[in-house]
């Protein structure tokens, strides 16, 4: 017969424990763990759906962002569409942006959400139109005509335009993002995010280029939105009771956000990007830095993820989603929402569960009893049957009990499970095994890692000694070009282990790149005298200019060396290259190439950092080459310059002496002259015919210009020679603009010319020379009258800027107005323009060039604009220092 097997372990617990009792406390225990699992499962199940509808909230909150997001981003799209194609049937011409000014207004009506239109081409000319109201717009523009400054004009609905004191100098357009993000794309493209030169605000910017029929890029027409839009686009979307919506970049930086948070923060006025883990709104940041901490790197999302994290205890759950289909537009959607906006209801049900629950349990502690005294009598007789099954001394032997049916399952459920037992055991060693494949697998990745540790330091160590001989070389702390482009070219070739190392260095003009020395490492030869011309690889040109190094794996798929692909590196087998701009004195000058044969690499962040200091040692060359050739050149420079400055001094004081005798010399019989004329013209002498009269009138108007000359040409000087010393008083504007017109009234009367003065109310005095501002304001509407037709109109505008450190005076005429490219000429002494209507003005070309010197002795300036047929503004910027 086979023994019983013992019992061990927990049933210990129950030695002299009556039966009765036994089984009531096991079935109340079983009752209980019943029980508890039943609530347990009920509130998972509320969980659960708790996470179903917060991950159904979530998605079809996402979904409603992305529409709304998609619909947002093809307004743009519309726009620049039918741009091009208006472009296309020729109504619109890029290179005449006058004529977009009123089609971007009526377009800014026709599409609301399109803050600024703009038009920029190839000439640096800038037209953009902005949206303030429905009865006003903003101008913005830029060309030949101002000088390439960029003016702003505020345009009423009846299309007046005011100029606003908002000037930017030098405005280049084609250097803005939405600009380079066109022409980089070469189609219709969405920019990165930016910040506005002329406010605090973030813009995005859509970019259509403009080519012309031979694939020629004429410009790029754009429309800049206000990030801040999108924001107001999440703030209409309700996400539970205290949910979120926040947009954000793969690099982490905030796009918009439900709340009322502004994406930026402002620093020393201008807006400086937030990231969405250095967000002012708690929840916005808890949420950034779980996904930080979740994702590593948020490129590894390129799928919808549903997620939940703890904030203050409380579990919160979280949906990320891309946002792609627009060219760059490449954001993260991010529906956060809090568990508690759900579990309400939940907790409620919770609490009856756990009542519910109490009572069954005492309700089977009852039941327990009751059964325990049915049961003990036959569970005694089954005791007493298995007492000759206690003796169970092999693990391995199976265990047969006869008797009770139940207690016959029970024995053969044991045996099964004994075997059941012996097959996980076999099961774990056959785990163990392959553990220790894995475990010898991996020791021989770790084996290959060290060895690629050890390589890196090796090369570490070749650049370092490099670049310790290069310290040392004679020829490169001497400046001696050839012998130290040699050295530095074969020390680096050797070091880096590339076949082809070269310097290459800018001409004169900057059109050209040519190469001072080529190194090919496998036949140790030296060479030189390549070229590569600008105009025939802009890109590449651009791209060597716009950035220190340029790394590039693959240059069969690398855009900005594609203009070298056919010619320069297919046909010498170049799989990769790196190039590394030389900054001399602030600019480049030239590059160092390193080209890898057959094999394509990637370039390792040590090998970037080496070859950037190999381009320090060919910048610091050829600077210790250029201090040599100064010091060379100095003496004798110093012995030129005292040479020049002695006779400069000497002619000054001959032209000195000459205008003043001159002056005695002419003006004498000048006014003899002059009176003469006079008294026969009043007949003093006797009667005069009328062709007398003619040749005397002739004869007066000649020498009174040749007069007026001489006055000038000595004023001119005096002012040169620094004789002039200014009186500065402190002058009310307004009676200074009004003596001055006053002065020219009978000159616009002879004309029926209407005279008026644009000045703001209650203009704090200013320092200056009363008389000397005077005569300026006198000399510019003088010629502002002679210059203008008869019935035409001329008037003074005073305007300051925003912070009254300066103030603008402008002369302002509906005259006959000149070319923009003679404006520059206007300045030059004894120079007056050529046309019809200034051949007829007597001048001597010298009144606005002293009106400059003036001007500038006041630490002013001088500004002219004009438009052939349409008038001239001339503009007196002044200090305006407040009198206290």
């Amino acid at each position: 017969m086979n023994k019983n097997t013992g019992q061990n372990g927990v049933f210990s617990l129950f030695k002299g424990v009556p039966l009765r009792r036994i089984l009531v406390a096991l079935f109340v225990l079983q009752i209980f763990l019943t029980v508890g699992l039943t609530a347990y499962l009920s509130i998972r199940n509320g969980q659960m759906a708790v996470n179903e509808v917060a991950s159904e909230l979530r998605y079809e909150v996402a979904n409603r962002v992305e529409q709304n997001l998609q619909a947002y981003l093809s307004t743009p799209r519309q726009v620049l569409r039918g741009n091009q194609n208006i472009i296309d049937i020729g109504l619109l011409k890029m290179e005449n942006l006058a004529t977009w000014e009123s089609y971007l207004i009526k377009q800014l009506e026709i599409f609301p959400d399109a803050v600024v239109l703009t038009a920029s081409n190839e000439q640096q000319e800038h037209l953009g139109v902005e949206k303030l109201n429905d009865r006003q717009y903003l101008l913005r523009k830029a060309d030949k005509s101002t000088g390439y400054d960029l003016y702003t004009y505020k345009i009423d609905s009846l299309g007046q335009r005011t100029q606003l004191p908002e000037v930017i100098k030098n405005y280049d357009a084609r250097s803005r993002p939405n600009y380079q993000a066109a022409v980089t794309a070469k189609k219709f493209s969405f920019s990165q995010i930016f910040t506005s030169i002329t406010e605090p605000t973030l813009l995005i910017s859509a970019s259509q280029p403009i080519y012309d029929s031979q694939g020629e890029l004429l410009g790029v027409n754009s429309t800049l939105t206000h990030v801040s839009q999108i924001g107001d686009l999440l703030q209409n979307i309700k996400v539970g009771k205290s949910g979120q919506v926040f947009i954000i970049e793969r690099s982490g930086l905030l796009v918009a956000s439900s709340t009322t948070e502004e994406p930026f923060r402002l620093q020393n006025g201008k807006p400086i990007r937030l990231a969405a883990s250095q967000s002012g709104n708690a929840f916005t940041q808890a949420s950034a830095k779980y996904l930080e901490t979740k994702f590593s790197n948020f490129d590894q999302i390129q799928s919808l993820q549903q997620l939940d994290f703890s904030f203050n205890g409380k579990r919160q759950f979280l949906e990320i989603r891309p946002l792609q289909g627009e060219p760059n537009v490449n954001w993260l959607i991010v529906v956060a929402v809090p568990e508690a906006d759900f579990m309400g209801q939940i907790d409620r049900n919770t609490q009856t569960t756990i009542f519910l629950c109490l009572g069954a349990l005492g309700l089977a502690t009852l039941l327990g009893i009751i059964a325990a005294r049915w049961i003990t009598q036959p569970i005694l007789y089954f005791s007493t049957a298995t007492k000759d099954l206690t003796d169970f001394t092999k693990v391995e032997d199976s265990v047969a009990i006869q008797g009770i049916k139940e207690v016959e399952v029970l024995g053969e459920s044991f045996n099964e499970m004994m075997q059941h037992l012996r097959k996980t055991f076999t099961a774990q060693i056959t785990k163990n095994e392959e553990l220790e494949l894995q475990v010898k697998q991996r020791t021989q990745e770790l084996q290959q890692e060290i060895q690629v540790h050890i390589n890196s330091e090796r090369k570490l160590k070749q650049h370092n000694r490099a670049l310790a001989e290069l310290t040392n070389h004679k020829a490169i702390s001497e400046g001696n070009l050839e012998t130290a482009f040699k050295v530095i070219a074969e020390k680096a070739a050797n070091a880096l282990e590339v076949e082809r190392v070269s310097v290459w260095l800018f001409n004169n003009e900057r059109t050209k790149l040519q190469c001072i020395n080529l190194y090919e490492r496998s036949n140790q030869k030296h060479s030189a005298g390549l070229e590569r011309d600008r105009a025939d690889y802009p890109i590449y040109f651009k791209s060597l200019t716009s950035a220190r190094i340029m790394a590039v794996t693959d240059t069969r798929t690398d855009l900005r060396i594609q203009e070298l692909w056919d010619e320069l590196l297919e046909t010498k087998n170049i799989v990769s290259l790196i190039n590394t701009s030389i900054w001399v004195g602030g600019e480049v000058v030239g590059t160092v190439l390193y080209e890898q044969i057959d094999i394509p690499r990637t370039w390792e962040v040590s090998e970037q950092n080496f070859v950037s200091s190999i381009a320090e040692f060919v910048a610091l060359t050829l600077e210790v080459c250029d201090v040599y050739d100064k010091l060379r050149l100095r003496k004798n420079a110093e012995s030129a310059l005292r040479e020049a400055q002695e006779a400069a001094e000497v002619a000054n004081r001959a032209k000195k002496t000459f205008l003043i005798n001159m002056s005695q010399e002419l003006r004498t019989p000048l006014s003899s002259i002059l009176e003469i004329a006079e008294a026969l013209q009043n007949e003093v002498y006797g009667t005069v015919t009328a062709e007398q009269r003619q040749f005397l009138n002739l004869l007066e108007s000649s020498g009174k210009n040749l007069l007026e000359l001489i006055n000038q040409i000595l004023e001119l000087t005096d002012i040169e020679s620094s004789k002039i010393e200014l009186q500065l008083a402190a002058t009310s504007i307004p009676e200074l603009c009004d003596s001055s017109l006053s002065f020219v009234k009978n000159l616009a009367l002879q004309k029926n010319i209407q005279l008026s003065l644009q000045i703001p109310e209650e203009l704090e005095s200013i320092q200056v020379d009363e008389r000397r501002i005077r005569q300026v304001f006198i000399n510019l509407l003088s010629n502002a009258i002679k210059f203008t037709h008869d019935g035409g109109k001329v008037w003074i505008e005073v305007q300051p800027n925003s912070t009254n450190e300066y103030i603008f005076f402008s002369v302002v005429d509906t005259g006959i107005g000149m070319l923009s490219d003679d404006l520059f000429r206007l300045f030059q002494p004894f120079i007056q323009v050529e046309n019809a209507s200034t051949r007829r003005s007597a001048g001597t070309g010298l009144g606005l060039v002293i009106v400059q010197k003036i001007v500038e002795l006041h630490g002013g300036t001088v500004h002219a604009e004009s438009q052939l047929g349409k008038g001239s503004r001339f503009t007196v910027k002044l200090p305006w220092k407040k009198v206290k």
